[in-house]
């Protein structure tokens, strides 16, 4: 355990913020999830809804410095290939 106050208040932020950063690649992989669960259930508008809430966490996590940015066009990329593959 730090000694010092500052390293003490490091280590509660440093906490704080590795739960608000997990809850947010939580809530990313989920939506992603939905997406692709709609796009098993053959589901085109409910494809699409998911796909564009995908799409908006995604460039919130790339602007937030959560991941990569070709992790992020990478994600677009498959995602809107699933949703266009439903005829």
């Amino acid at each position: 355990m730090p000694q010092i106050q500052s390293q003490k208040k490091r280590v509660k932020t440093n906490n704080k913020r590795n739960l608000v950063v997990s809850a947010q690649k939580s809530a990313l992989r989920t939506s992603i999830k939905h997406v692709l669960a709609a796009v098993e259930a053959k589901d085109k508008e409910a494809a699409v809804a998911a796909y564009n809430e995908a799409n908006a966490k995604l460039d919130k996590a790339v602007a937030k410095g959560i991941h990569h940015k070709n992790y992020a066009n990478r994600q677009k990329s498959r995602l809107s290939k699933a949703v266009n593959s439903i005829a």
